[in-house]
């Protein structure tokens, strides 16, 4: 009678770190795909910051001759 009762307990553990294991690469696998997203994300950034041009300060944007 407890051979049976240890196996179930046994058993239901098995199940339980087998359903654990399951969802944790469920959860790895979300990630991951959460960090490609944000790799991709960043090198987005970096193209549009590519194509911005830096403004001129405020004294070479006047020209020589109109000084005076």
């Amino acid at each position: 009678m407890w051979v049976l009762i240890f196996g179930g307990i046994a058993l239901g553990g098995l199940i339980m770190v087998i359903s654990y294991a399951v969802w944790l690469y469920h959860k790895a696998s979300d990630l991951w795909s959460e960090i490609e997203m944000l790799g991709t994300r960043a090198d987005e950034l970096g193209a549009l910051l590519e194509q911005l041009a830096p403004m001129p300060e405020i004294g070479e944007a006047e020209s020589p001759a109109g000084r005076g």
